[in-house]
């Protein structure tokens, strides 16, 4: 358990052991949320993030029908020059 203390400008430092956890650097952003069961969560938002984007992405591929780096590359192609080129 972390105890830490709010300064007059509202603002907390989050302890290095916490910082450590969520993989903080200087500079990120932190999301607070109110939990279902109405606990307040303490997150990293860019993490958050990629999780978020990495769920939305699943079975993308799959259905593209992308499966190794040169299908990649083809729909890189396809995208960038309206055609196939490799």
């Amino acid at each position: 358990m972390n105890l830490v203390r709010l300064s007059a400008n509202g603002q907390i430092t989050v302890p290095a052991e916490i910082r450590k956890l969520l993989g903080l650097k200087s500079g990120d952003k932190i999301l607070l949320y109110q939990n279902k069961s109405g606990e307040i969560v303490l997150d990293n938002a860019s993490a958050n993030a990629l999780y978020k984007v990495q769920n939305s992405m699943e079975g993308v591929a799959e259905r593209l029908g992308v499966s190794n780096e040169d299908d990649v590359q083809k729909l890189v192609n396809e995208v960038r020059y309206g055609e196939t080129k490799i």
